[in-house]
C-alpha cells in the first residue's frame, strides 16, 4: 500500500506561479547572445513505469516501479542494467555541478516522468532525487538545468481522453512542486510530451494545447513530421531550428496557439549520445526573423538510460561538447533561456512561423473551423475512404507507429476505467480519490500498449480492473 505522502503528491493544492513569472532565466543566462551564431539545446528523457509485480499474483501484486522490478530479478533480459539506470538518473547533476565549477557553461533539460519520480521515492532511492533538487535550486547550477513537463503517466496525447490528460499535466506539475518548490516549477515552460506524441485530429490537438496554455505552459517539443506549413508541406531547413508557432483549431472554430520547438529527425539516441546538435549547430549561421538577426537553435530529445550510447558513450561526448561550446559562437542553450532572450529582443510569439498538426491540410480544404463536428465527421471518413494512408491518430516519434490499431485489447478497458472514474469518483473530496488517480494515470502509460499483447497488456488490464474495483 502507498504511503499518503506519495499519493500527495499527485494532487495538491495547486501551485500559484503568477507572481513569478516574466524571465526565469535572463538574468543568469551567462550567454552573449548578440554574439553568437547558433545554438544547440538537448533534452534527456527518464520514464520508468509502475507495474503491479510485487509479490503475489498478478491480482495481488503490489504496484511498484519497473526499475525495482530489475532489481529483483537480476535474470531478466538486461535487468543486469538497473544499476546503470539507476546512476543515469542521478548523474546528470554531478556532470552539470563538476562543468560549472571547472569555468565552463553546461545545459540540459530534463523530461522525467511522474511515474519514475513517483517510484524513485517509493523504491528508497531518495539520494538521486535530493542530488537532482540540489542542482536544479543551487543559484551556482540552476541557469544550467530546465525541467520539461509531460504527463505524469506517460501516456500519449492521441489516444488519452482529453480530460485525463489534464489530469497528468496536472499531477505532474503537482507532484514536481512537491519535491523541488513553487520557484523550480515557476522556470518549468517547456512541454515534452510522451512518446513525441502530437495529435492531428483536431478537437482533440485543441484540447491538447489548450491544456498546456491552461496550466502555465509557454511551448511544445515536437517532431519534425508531426507538422506542416498551413500549405500541407514540411518544414525546410534552415527553417526547421528557428521557433514555431504551433496553431491548432477545432470543428467549433475555436483556436489556440503555442510555440514549438521542433524536433528533427527520427528516434535515435545516437543524436543526443553524440551530441549531434552540437556538431550540426556549428554549421549554422544567424537567420532573420521579423526583420532581427536570430541564432537558430537545433533542438534534440532522447531517452536519457536506455541503450549502450547513453549509457556508456553519452558522458564523454556531452563533456567534451561543452568544454568545446562553453563561450564559443555555437551556444549550449536551454530552450527556455533562448526564448527569453527572443523576447528581449522585441520577438513574440506572434512573430514565428506557423505549423500545424500533420494532415489537417487537406482537412481545412474541405470544411472551415466552425462548421461543426458532424461537418468534421464527414470529412474525415470521405479522407479515410479516398485514401487508406490518411489517418487521425496522431504523429510520434516515428511515422510508422500507431497508439491506436492493434492496443483494442488495451484501450478498451482504459476506456471503461476512465469513464468509471468520472462518473463514480467526481473530486478530489472523495476519499477514495488518490488511489483511483495512481491507477487511473499509471494505467494509461505507453508501455502497457507499445509491445501489443502479452505481459505488458496484462498489467495494464489490472490497473483497469483496480480502478473499477474501487469506483465501483
Amino acid at each position: 500500500m502507498h504511503s499518503s505522502n506519495l499519493l500527495s503528491r499527485l494532487s495538491g493544492p495547486r501551485v500559484d506561479v503568477s507572481q513569478l513569472q516574466g524571465p526565469q532565466f535572463l538574468a543568469e543566462s551567462h550567454v552573449d547572445f548578440p554574439r553568437i551564431r547558433s545554438a544547440f539545446a538537448i533534452a534527456l528523457h527518464m520514464h520508468q513505469p509502475l507495474i503491479p509485480a510485487g509479490p503475489g499474483d498478478l491480482a495481488q501484486a503490489d504496484l511498484i516501479g519497473h526499475l525495482d522490478w530489475m532489481f529483483a530479478h537480476p535474470e531478466g533480459q538486461d535487468n543486469h542494467n538497473a544499476g546503470a539506470f539507476l546512476r543515469c538518473y542521478e548523474r546528470t547533476a554531478g556532470f552539470v555541478t563538476d562543468l560549472v565549477d571547472a569555468g565552463f557553461e553546461p545545459r540540459v533539460m530534463l523530461d522525467y516522468s511522474g511515474c519514475l519520480l513517483f517510484a524513485l521515492e517509493q523504491g528508497g532511492h531518495g539520494h538521486v532525487l535530493d542530488a537532482l533538487v540540489q542542482a536544479t535550486t543551487s543559484p551556482q547550477t540552476r541557469r544550467c538545468i530546465e525541467w520539461l513537463g509531460t504527463p505524469w503517466g506517460h501516456a500519449v496525447a492521441p489516444s488519452t481522453p482529453p480530460k485525463d490528460y489534464r489530469l497528468h499535466v496536472d499531477a505532474w506539475r503537482s507532484h514536481f512542486a512537491s519535491l523541488f518548490g513553487a520557484d523550480a516549477l515557476a522556470r518549468v515552460t517547456g512541454f515534452s510530451p510522451a512518446e513525441m506524441a502530437l495529435p492531428n485530429h483536431p478537437d482533440v490537438a485543441y484540447e491538447f494545447v489548450r491544456t498546456l496554455r491552461d496550466t502555465g505552459f509557454r511551448w511544445v517539443l515536437v517532431q519534425e513530421h508531426t507538422v506542416e506549413s498551413p500549405d500541407g508541406n514540411s518544414v525546410l531547413r534552415p527553417a526547421v531550428h528557428l521557433p514555431h508557432r504551433l496553431v491548432v483549431r477545432n470543428a467549433h472554430g475555436d483556436q489556440a496557439s503555442i510555440i514549438a520547438l521542433i524536433k528533427t529527425q527520427g528516434s535515435d539516441t545516437k543524436l543526443v549520445g553524440q551530441m549531434q546538435p552540437y556538431y550540426e549547430a556549428r554549421g549554422l549561421s544567424r537567420l532573420q526573423l521579423a526583420g532581427k538577426s536570430i541564432p537558430p537553435i537545433v533542438s534534440q530529445v532522447a531517452d536519457g538510460e536506455n541503450g549502450g550510447v547513453m549509457m556508456n558513450e553519452f558522458p564523454d561526448a556531452f563533456l567534451k561538447a561543452t568544454r568545446e561550446a562553453s563561450g564559443s559562437e555555437t551556444a549550449p542553450m536551454n530552450v527556455g533561456e533562448y526564448l527569453e532572450h527572443l523576447e528581449a529582443l522585441g520577438l513574440t510569439e506572434q512573430d514565428f512561423p506557423e505549423v500545424q498538426p500533420i494532415l489537417q491540410h487537406r482537412i481545412w480544404q474541405r470544411m472551415a473551423p466552425g462548421d461543426g463536428p458532424e461537418r468534421l465527421q464527414t470529412v474525415l471518413d470521405a479522407l479515410r475512404g479516398e485514401d487508406p494512408r490518411f489517418h487521425v491518430e496522431g504523429g510520434s516519434w516515428t511515422n510508422d507507429r500507431s497508439w491506436i490499431k492493434g492496443y483494442e485489447g488495451v484501450l478498451g478497458p482504459i476506456q471503461e476505467a476512465s469513464a468509471r472514474f468520472s462518473e463514480r469518483i467526481r473530486t478530489a473530496d472523495d476519499p477514495r480519490y488518490r488511489q483511483a488517480l495512481l491507477l487511473l494515470l499509471a494505467s494509461q502509460t505507453s508501455c502497457y500498449r507499445y509491445w501489443g499483447e502479452g505481459r505488458w497488456t496484462d498489467y495494464g488490464r489490472e490497473l483497469c480492473r483496480r480502478l473499477l474495483e474501487i469506483a465501483g
